[in-house]
């Protein structure tokens, strides 16, 4: 029998912007160095622009810095901006990578990941960060055209991934889109630290 097993990324493989506040790591006093007002790109860019077009595939992410970094204070390129947001959300969790490796070693298991990126991130995350040498596959909003808090993603997902003994367990630090996971079927279990997947019964067994 073989069983899907699903991670989100920002918050479970990769350290950085998490659900919870606590656990949230900023770069709020680099951000000021680059002539950037935290708070205004809070609002001005990821609760406006990003969230409604980028997250989502309507808009490439360049595009909406091009439009929204002048009027924030940013005078450097865009293109620049974005490398430097890439590499600082960029820092995997260790342990969890090695242990989803001994996971990627069994016949049994298939490895994919559900996660809200824009074109540009997910490229980065497959490519640059190497999850692609680890997963099959990655579901990711702006591919998709809607987020996870949309059941439609897990059609979507469920579709490309194939039918499975059992329902896949997923792995996700927001309790919204566990709710939405668990209305389309699948286990999925609410991440805080890696004890969450390291204490799962069904994890347990097979590391």
């Amino acid at each position: 029998m073989t069983r899907a097993v699903v991670f989100d990324v920002d918050g479970v493989l990769v350290h950085g912007f998490h659900a919870r506040p606590d656990l949230r790591e900023t770069f709020d006093d680099h951000m000021r160095s680059m002539g950037v007002d935290p708070e205004r790109f809070q609002t001005e860019f990821i609760f406006d622009i990003f969230l409604k077009k980028v997250l989502v595939g309507d808009m490439p992410l360049i595009e909406a810095l091009d439009k929204r970094l002048p009027g924030l204070g940013y005078r450097g390129s865009p293109m620049a901006f974005a490398h430097f947001w890439l590499g600082h959300e960029g820092h995997l969790n260790k342990d969890l990578i090695d242990a989803i490796r001994q996971l990627q070693r069994r016949d049994d298991i298939r490895l994919f990941l559900a996660t809200n990126q824009d074109h540009m991130r997910a490229q980065w995350l497959w490519q640059t960060l190497g999850l692609g040498e680890i997963f099959e596959d990655i579901f990711y909003s702006a591919r998709i055209g809607m987020t996870k808090a949309h059941k439609g993603f897990f059609a979507f997902a469920d579709e490309r991934m194939g039918c499975f003994d059992e329902p896949p367990l997923f792995f996700d630090d927001t309790q919204k889109v566990i709710d939405v996971a668990q209305s389309s079927g699948w286990e999925a279990v609410l991440f805080d630290t890696n004890s969450q997947f390291f204490d799962h019964p069904w994890v347990k067994e097979r590391l």
